[in-house]
């Protein structure tokens, strides 16, 4: 059995972001692209590359940017089926419906084409009107993990939202990620998360860089305490 008590999540950009975050201990990578755009989904060429680089478990973006103009849907479950076929098996996608509710018909299709894989709920949580509230729904759709900073302002404005569904005992595991600051870390170990993303944080020279293996470690260490 390992001794990690949590999860580190590393965004990666393509092949070299992989092999960076695993040399630095991640535990699984959210897999993008076209960060300046809050991370649409990759080619397939990527999703391939990044497999083969690296050893680590990896979830791929399912998103457009304009997910919601007509035939937009029906767009994103066929590219979903050509990167399952390109070797794709856990997922990150979320939409929301226009009164702030998790958009059911929306994600239920995605769900048909990665056929039981899992998947990510990601930041739209922290837009929805009640997202405790949605994390029942989610549960209910299968969903296994959810990416929140329980704020659209990220981490540092959504610590009350973080604690409560940390308390949670059933439903998705909570992967905490949006503006998170090493010092914010102790305190939410504390109060029960062991669900880590960052970006950013382990980019020190920006996004046009590649992740940095020792900023990669450095945060490892931190959130297995």
């Amino acid at each position: 059995m390992s001794s990690k008590t949590a999860l580190l999540e590393v965004i990666a950009l393509g092949p070299q972001d992989a092999e960076s975050a695993q040399e630095g201990g991640a535990d699984r990578l959210e897999l993008i692209s076209d960060m300046a755009n809050d991370g649409l989904t990759p080619s397939e060429a990527t999703v391939r590359d990044v497999l083969a680089a690296c050893d680590l478990p990896v979830r791929v973006m399912l998103r457009a940017e304009n997910t919601f103009r007509a035939g937009a849907i029906d767009e994103l479950c066929a590219t979903a089926a050509r990167l399952v076929a390109a070797g794709a098996r856990e997922f990150v996608f979320g939409f929301l419906t226009e009164d702030g509710e998790v958009d059911v018909d929306a994600c239920q299709a995605l769900l048909k084409e990665i056929d039981g894989r899992q998947w990510t709920f990601h930041r739209a949580i922290d837009r929805a009107r009640d997202p405790i509230a949605a994390y029942d729904v989610l549960a209910e759709l299968g969903c296994d993990t959810v990416l929140a900073a329980g704020h659209p302002n990220g981490v540092g404005s959504g610590l009350s939202v973080l604690q409560q569904l940390a308390r949670r005992t059933d439903g998705p595991a909570l992967l905490v990620g949006g503006g998170l600051r090493p010092q914010q870390v102790h305190l939410l170990r504390a109060g029960g998360v062991r669900g880590f993303h960052v970006g950013g944080a382990v980019r020190p020279s920006g996004w046009d860089v590649p992740v940095d293996a020792a900023a990669v470690r450095e945060w490892a260490e931190l959130v297995n305490g």
